[in-house]
C-alpha cells in the first residue's frame, strides 16, 4: 500500500492531467455536458432549483452536496444574496454558502446570473476538483484531506477559518497532534493554538504548504496506515517515552525513502 503523501504526490505531480482523467470519466463527461448545456437556461431561482440535476451538480462542486435536500435553506441563501453584510450566506460561519451564492448571484443579476463564467466553466472546474478528491478519499481519506487543505491554504486568513471548517481542522491536529478533546476549550485558546503551532503566512508558499502536508501525511499514516510506514510503526509509539519529537521522525522517514 503506498504512502499517504505518495499518493498525494502521484496526482498533485501532474494535476491538470488527474483533472482531466476525472473529467472524461463517463458518468462525470456525461453531467457535465448537461450542465454546460443547460445552465444557461435557469433564468430564475426557481428554474436553478427546480432542475436537480443542475442543482446537485452545482451543490457539489462547492462541496454542499450534503445539504442538496434543503431547498428551503439554499434558496434563502440565494434570495438574499451576497451584497448586503447582513445577507443569510454573510452570517453563516460556513463560507462556502457565500462563494454558491457569488457564482449564482440571482440577487444581484437576476436572469442573467447564469450567463457568467462563475456559473459556467468555473463551476464545471470545481465540480471536477471535488470529484477528484472524492474519489481520492475512497482508497485514502488522507489523500483527500490533503487535496482539500492545498486547495484551500492560499485562502486561509485567520486561525478561526480553520476551526470553521472541520476538514482543515483535522488535517492540522494531526499534523501537529493535537487531540481532539481540546476541541472543548474556548475558540481563542484553541485559535492560540493553532497560531503557535502553524505560521499561517506560510500558507502562501506553495512550497511550505507541501512541508507542511508532508508532516501530515506521515501523522496521519502512523495513526492510520501505519502497515505503510514500518518507520512511524516502531517509533511513534515511543516517541514520547524516548523524547524523539516529529521532526526526527520526519527525518527518519525521509532516509527510508531514500530522502527528498
Amino acid at each position: 500500500m503506498l504512502t499517504t503523501y505518495t499518493s498525494y504526490q502521484l496526482i498533485t505531480r501532474d494535476l491538470q492531467k488527474s483533472l482531466d482523467r476525472t473529467a472524461s470519466s463517463p458518468v462525470t463527461a456525461r453531467e457535465t455536458k448537461y450542465y454546460l448545456e443547460n445552465i444557461g437556461k435557469a433564468k430564475s431561482i426557481d428554474d436553478f432549483l427546480g432542475d436537480y440535476r443542475l442543482y446537485s451538480y452545482a451543490m457539489k462542486a462547492f462541496g454542499l452536496e450534503d445539504m442538496t435536500y434543503a431547498k428551503a435553506f439554499m434558496r434563502k441563501v440565494l434570495t438574499e444574496g451576497v451584497d448586503d453584510t447582513k445577507s443569510f450566506a454573510n452570517r453563516l460561519t460556513d463560507k462556502r454558502y457565500k462563494e454558491f451564492a457569488t457564482a449564482f448571484n440571482f440577487a444581484r443579476y437576476g436572469e442573467l446570473a447564469t450567463t457568467f463564467e462563475a456559473a459556467k466553466q468555473g463551476t464545471v472546474d470545481k465540480h471536477i476538483r471535488q470529484k477528484l478528491e472524492l474519489s481520492a478519499g475512497e482508497d485514502d481519506q488522507g489523500v483527500r484531506l490533503a487535496l482539500y487543505f492545498a486547495r484551500k491554504a492560499p485562502e486561509i486568513k485567520n486561525a478561526f477559518e480553520i476551526l470553521a471548517d472541520p476538514a482543515l481542522l483535522e488535517v492540522v491536529q494531526t499534523a501537529f497532534n493535537i487531540p481532539k478533546e481540546v476541541g472543548t476549550g474556548s475558540i481563542d485558546a484553541q485559535a492560540a493554538m493553532i497560531k503557535k503551532r502553524l505560521d499561517l503566512d506560510s500558507l502562501k508558499n506553495p512550497k511550505e504548504v507541501e512541508r507542511f502536508l508532508k508532516r501530515f501525511a506521515i501523522m496521519w499514516d502512523a495513526k492510520n496506515n501505519q502497515a505503510t510506514s514500518p518507520v512511524l510503526t516502531l517509533f511513534t509509539g515511543a516517541s514520547s517515552a524516548s523524547g524523539l519529537d516529529m521532526d526526527s521522525v520526519i527525518s527518519l522517514q525521509n532516509i527510508k525513502r531514500g530522502g527528498f
